[in-house]
């Protein structure tokens, strides 16, 4: 008999959880899980609306510090499709490790691209800027959007074997997406062929893609990761180098506080301008994409450091 009750009790959770799942996958789209915005942004472009993206990393969250609800981790192992970089969020990759994805479900940028070291940021002032969480290489692939043109093709791809019914769609709308991103890294490359300074000064270490295609130096106050505190005898060698080179703008980003950086400007007589990673939107970018806001940025080098 207390068999029988314990089934009957059990029921109508059983059928509950069969319902919430019958819900979340009737609508016939492909379900889509992403890392964070620049990822979300690929997948929802080239997918259109065959697809239902999911973006883990939620607007205004810091996305290196991410840390992942359960509901999000069933997600990831119940999502036809993951696209994310291994080696930049860490609860990502442990809930990837742990749905036991494949090659053929899953786009991992660190797999797709050709990675740059994070261990020689020392630059000018002579520290290691590596933040070895983070592994050997830097993470930050998407600053340069010839990149996004290759995450563009892998999520294409991937998305075109497992939904084959609406291949062309994925390839128009992919085709589209890289004429994009080829025109943004003309405009990049012509917009920064003539500078006054050729050195960038940035919040953290994110932007040494952008700095190596289009032929820039980064500084970077910080390192790979944001919330590392620079050392006193870093920010006295970053002011040192500010003054020595002519610099006049400290760069400061949506996501991080700009208390260290208006210090360093209240120091050397530099301004600050904002230099966005895009590694998500806040309430003052929620009405622009990856696209639009790397115009501002190139917009922001341009002026910073005097380029006709």
């Amino acid at each position: 008999m207390r068999k029988s009750l314990s089934l009957l009790a059990i029921a109508p959770l059983v059928t509950l959880l069969a319902a919430c799942g019958a819900t979340a996958n009737d609508d016939g789209r492909t379900r889509v899980v992403a890392s964070f915005y620049p990822f979300a942004f690929v997948t929802e472009q080239v997918g259109g609306s065959f697809v239902n993206v999911q973006n883990l990393t939620s607007p205004g969250v810091e996305p290196h510090d991410l840390e992942l609800k359960p509901k999000q981790v069933a997600a990831v192992q119940d999502a036809d499709l993951v696209v994310y970089e291994k080696h930049f969020q860490a609860a990502v990759d442990e809930a990837v490790d742990q749905a036991g994805r494949s090659t053929e479900d899953t786009v991992d940028a660190d797999a797709e691209l050709d990675l740059l070291p994070a261990d020689d940021e020392a630059g000018e002032h002579g520290e290691d800027h590596a933040d070895h969480d983070h592994g050997d290489e830097d993470p930050h692939t998407w600053l340069d959007p010839t990149n996004m043109v290759r995450i563009t093709e892998a999520v294409a791809a991937r998305l075109s074997k497992l939904d084959p019914d609406h291949a062309e769609d994925y390839r128009a709308n992919a085709d589209a997406l890289v004429a994009r991103l080829k025109k943004l890294d003309a405009s990049f490359t012509e917009g920064l062929k003539t500078c006054e300074r050729r050195t960038i000064v940035t919040t953290h270490a994110a932007f040494k893609y952008l700095a190596n295609r289009y032929d820039l130096h980064q500084e970077p106050i910080a390192g790979i990761d944001p919330t590392n505190e620079p050392s006193p005898s870093q920010l006295g060698d970053i002011t040192k180098l500010v003054k020595r080179e002519g610099i006049t703008t400290i760069f400061t980003e949506e996501l991080v506080s700009p208390a260290i950086a208006d210090t360093i400007a209240k120091e050397t007589g530099a301004t600050t301008a904002t230099l966005d990673p895009i590694e998500g939107l806040s309430d003052d970018t929620s009405d622009e994409d990856y696209v639009s806001l790397m115009e501002k940025n190139l917009a922001a080098l341009q002026k910073a450091n005097s380029c006709s």
